[in-house]
């Protein structure tokens, strides 16, 4: 039997061709305009016993995908094909097969938006309602159904959504309906049109339905959540807030308990010339929201629950990532960055950055615990448990028109037993080095190093990383480099993690050919992550947009 997506490839064919025949017949000197994108992964296994990279049976897997618009006037139609055989390893098994996975049309004038099919949205800062597309996460929550953006005037949007949500190649279970509004009202009222003081509110409904099929628990159909947030600007200083709310939602990820949930996300930033502050908190407590309650993992998610950690970069800076714990976390973060002037004492030749943040994450206090009424919890009591801390310092420093550098400080505790599910495993405490050099050897061609170190006396013990990128513009960049777990208690597993690739670029093209001796861990992007295991093979990458 075919899937719902399956079934509607004819007809979507159908209407896109209609479309442009439709425009064409009218416009003959003008029909508009395609645009689209392309990508395979592809990547060959080998058996590696030494890191765990256990045998492949099809040899080669691949992901891959490619989405084509047109664009006429007021109309806009898209489709995107993507195809698993069988999926990289770290995706979901339940990637498999290809298919037709987007579709929409849209139609849209100065005051109105109206899309039938899939879309993206998102309302305020995404605490009850966010749909988006990480490739690299294997993430895709799209709605498929109805949603209208009006703008009647100007510094007033209303939107409305419904439909369900996208899972791999059909649909979830629960309907989605939201609403969302906002005011900004310097540009609503003439009055506070000159005001430095800027100021904006918002406000969003979201509700999902779930038939209650449960032969145990009585469970809500309708679970709604709403949210009210708040922008002020004023001068260099600008300040977010949102709140968020929702009614008991018993499911899978908190072990069918009826706590409601809620969630609290702030952010104040002063900026000027050369100087940047920036403070943020948060508050999480049983806001996992799913159009599913059966479901885990990253199935089916409604709301999207932002991280105040910074999202290092720095190869082994991911070896411990922080992932947003949605059923109760409490964090903060602040971070300040400072220019020295060029010519000043500290700035020198050409200016001198420096950067230094402090995140820290604790659970949320939990008092009078029931396996099925859930839990008591005061707002602001931090719990016991610390389960994320770092401090990073970063200075960026231009030596010469040929050459810079930047000169970075970790410092990171990490729950692995919390966050990772590791019965009796330590808490890891790590301090990471990193130098990254550049220098141009001409217009076109550089040379970029970087050597990084991680000192901890748990899990694996100390690791040490070496790379070697080699750019001629536009089109060509080489790299190497070796991952090292040298410190490991154990000396046959003190494995050098080798890595080279050839990249080639031209216009909006990209190949990437690489070998690579990958360990396992976790890839995470904005809070979010899936488990790589470890694997050792050749990969390939081809990527277009046109």
């Amino acid at each position: 039997m075919q899937s719902p997506l399956k079934r509607l490839l004819l007809p979507t064919v159908v209407l896109l061709l209609g479309v442009l025949h439709s425009a064409q017949a009218q416009q003959p000197l003008n029909t508009g305009n395609f645009s689209g994108y392309f990508e395979a992964n592809g990547q060959y296994y080998q058996t590696d016993s030494a890191i765990g990279a256990t045998e492949v049976k099809e040899k080669w897997l691949n992901n891959g995908f490619m989405g084509l618009s047109y664009n006429y006037g007021n109309l806009s139609a898209g489709i995107r094909y993507e195809s698993y055989l069988n999926a990289l390893q770290g995706f979901d098994k339940n990637y498999k097969g290809s298919g037709i996975v987007n579709r929409y049309v849209t139609y849209s004038n100065e005051k109105l938006t109206v899309t039938a099919g899939n879309f993206y949205e998102q309302f305020g800062s995404g605490l009850v309602f966010r749909t988006y597309w990480e490739p690299n996460l294997g993430l895709d929550n799209s709605m498929d159904g109805l949603r209208a953006v009006f703008s009647p005037r100007s510094g007033i949007t209303v939107k409305g959504i419904i439909g369900r949500q996208r899972d791999f190649f059909t649909f979830g279970d629960g309907i989605v309906r939201g609403v969302d509004g906002e005011i900004q009202f310097n540009d609503v009222f003439s009055a506070l049109a000159a005001s430095k003081l800027r100021i904006g509110l918002g406000g969003s409904f979201v509700s999902k339905y779930q038939k209650d099929n449960d032969e145990t628990y009585i469970l809500p159909e309708n679970v709604g959540a709403y949210a009210g947030r708040i922008s002020l600007r004023y001068g260099k200083v600008a300040f977010d807030a949102e709140y968020a709310s929702k009614i008991n939602d018993p499911s899978q990820s908190n072990n069918y308990q009826y706590n409601t949930g809620e969630a609290l996300f702030t952010n104040l930033t002063y900026t000027k010339k050369g100087l940047g502050i920036r403070v943020s908190a948060k508050r999480v407590n049983n806001m996992d929201y799913r159009s599913d309650r059966t479901v885990t993992g990253t199935r089916l998610q409604i709301n999207y629950l932002p991280a105040v950690n910074r999202q290092q970069t720095y190869r082994l800076a991911t070896l411990y990532p922080y992932a947003t714990q949605p059923l109760g976390e409490m964090g903060g973060s602040a971070e300040i960055y400072y220019t020295f002037k060029p010519k000043s004492k500290l700035g020198g030749e050409y200016g001198t950055t420096i950067m230094l943040n402090y995140a820290a994450v604790n659970d949320i206090e939990r008092k009078n615990p029931d396996d099925t009424l859930g839990y008591d919890s005061d707002f602001f009591a931090i719990g016991k448990d610390r389960y994320y801390q770092e401090v990073t310092f970063e200075l960026t420093k231009k030596i010469s028109k040929k050459s810079k550098f930047i000169l970075s400080y970790l410092y990171q505790i990490y729950d692995r037993n919390k966050l990772e599910g590791k019965i009796a495993e330590k808490q890891v405490s790590s301090h990471l080095g990193v130098l990254e050099y550049t220098y141009k050897l001409s217009s076109s061609n550089s040379l970029r190093f970087d050597f990084e170190h991680l000192y901890t006396e748990q899990d694996k013990g100390n690791w040490a990383m070496a790379l070697v990128e080699f750019t001629m513009a536009p089109n060509w960049s080489l790299a190497v480099f070796d991952e090292w777990n040298y410190g490991n208690d154990d000396s046959e597993l003190r494995i050098h993690y080798f890595n080279g690739s050839v990249n080639y670029m031209s216009g909006g093209t990209r190949l990437s050919v690489g070998w690579a001796r990958q360990r396992a861990g976790l890839l995470c992007v904005g809070g979010v992550c899936r488990f790589v295991p470890a694997s050792n093979g050749i990969a390939v990458t081809i990527s277009s947009r046109f």
